[in-house]
């Protein structure tokens, strides 16, 4: 229970108290009887709060939160998976997505109107390594956003809001990009399977990408709603719930997109 007071903000005597009153939320219990909660009930939790805090009745707040809840993707990864399953996953090494990466950001740099930005490290070590790099990209968006386990949250002059993620979020297995923009949409998201004894440059991904800007406009709006605190990406939120609509010159920038990745795939396949 500790794990979810720290990731809600909600005390450990009101879960109590919900728990008995609404049967929510509704734990696993071990063989010694520990209570384990999941990301769905951490979820639920959160958004109950927010919706209580709005004046709604606690009872409501918790039947709301749980259609709300159930409806949430765990991650960027899983929700394209599940609201784009025709999109190809392919299986890559670590210089492939830092190839689709730099693909993406630098198409997105080049002059993208409109721009928000969205990055997933998994770890804060990966995201210092590249921060020179996204403070840059920052400079030429709207608003850009990091995820990783950062001890805190943060919103330093001229560079990406950093966004913390706990060790049980799916995010942590996650590499993503998203550029979310009204000339060059485009994102990219890997989830490390787990298991792999191997060198950190060994380490492969589950890989999707796309430059279609309705499903680009999905990955942010899951992006945004992974943020534990909604005030750091409140009004980006509110921006990104306006519709998108499809583009005769999306053909064109997707094959524009394409070229650079082919390009810097080949700049990062060994002997190439």
């Amino acid at each position: 229970m500790r794990d979810v007071v720290e990731r809600t903000g909600v005390g450990e005597a009101t879960l109590r108290a919900w728990e008995t009153r609404y049967g929510f939320p509704a734990p696993k219990r071990t063989g010694s009887g520990h209570r384990r909660y999941d990301e769905l009930d951490v979820e639920i939790v959160r958004e109950a709060m927010r919706l209580r805090d709005t004046g709604l009745p606690v009872p409501v707040a918790i039947e709301r939160a749980r259609r709300v809840a159930e409806r949430l993707p765990a991650s960027i990864f899983a929700g394209l998976r599940r609201e784009r399953p025709e999109l190809p996953v392919h299986r890559l090494p670590k210089r492939s997505l830092i190839a689709l990466s730099r693909a993406i950001e630098d198409e997105s740099a080049y002059g993208a109107a409109d721009l928000l930005l969205f990055g997933a490290f998994q770890h804060e070590r990966h995201y210092r390594a590249s921060e020179a790099r996204w403070r840059e990209l920052a400079g030429a968006a709207d608003a850009a956003y990091v995820f990783a386990d950062f001890a805190a949250p943060r919103h330093p002059g001229g560079g990406p809001v950093e966004v913390p993620i706990g060790p049980r979020d799916p995010l942590i297995r996650e590499w993503a990009v998203v550029s979310d923009s009204e000339d060059r949409p485009a994102c990219m998201a890997g989830w490390e399977p787990p298991g792999q004894d191997v060198p950190d440059p060994e380490r492969r991904f589950d890989v999707l990408w796309t430059a279609d800007r309705q499903t680009v406009r999905l990955a942010a709006q899951i992006a945004t709603g992974l943020a534990a605190d909604e005030r750091l990406v409140a009004d980006t939120a509110e921006r990104l719930a306006q519709p998108v609509a499809a583009s005769p010159e999306d053909l064109r920038r997707a094959e524009s997109l394409t070229a650079r990745i082919v390009a810097y795939l080949g700049d990062a396949t060994p002997g190439a």
